[in-house]
């Protein structure tokens, strides 16, 4: 069963003065800003990476979510951030690390299952294959 979610964008001008805005199907973002200051400068909008980000956060949280369930456990609490690497390259830009950190109260679950099943989710998720980076994980088990 494939699914097809879709996103546009729209942009107007040069790269640095220019402005941009993002839109997705659901309406969850409606021409949301972006530009270039707010992906290099830290000035007001949104930028692929925070999006890759968010996308890489939620999609990570969700596997994990469905692996401790196979494994016959349940989340108090699921808590991803995802620290997007945009670094300066040979020939350009690339996206070139992703960093999740996880702190997540998952009642009955011993550290060793906790790594062991938080790595599985990594690795699984669809997001992680879909990028072309390192991708690292800090997590912590809530007791």
């Amino acid at each position: 069963m494939a699914i097809t979610k879709k996103a546009s964008a729209h942009w107007e001008g040069d790269l640095k003065t220019g402005i941009g805005s993002i839109s997705t199907e659901t309406g969850v973002l409606r021409e949301a800003p972006y530009g270039f200051k707010a992906r290099f400068e830290g000035g007001k909008g949104t930028n692929p990476e925070e999006l890759i980000g968010a996308a890489h956060a939620g999609c990570f949280s969700m596997a994990f979510s469905m692996i401790l369930g196979d494994a016959g456990l349940k989340a108090d609490s699921i808590d991803t951030n995802a620290e997007v690497t945009l670094d300066q390259v040979e020939g350009g830009f690339a996206i070139t690390a992703v960093k999740l950190i996880l702190k997540a109260k998952i009642p009955g679950a011993t550290q060793a299952q906790f790594e062991e099943l938080s790595n599985k989710a990594k690795e699984g998720c669809p997001v992680s294959k879909v990028l072309n980076a390192k991708i690292s994980l800090d997590a912590t088990l809530v007791g």
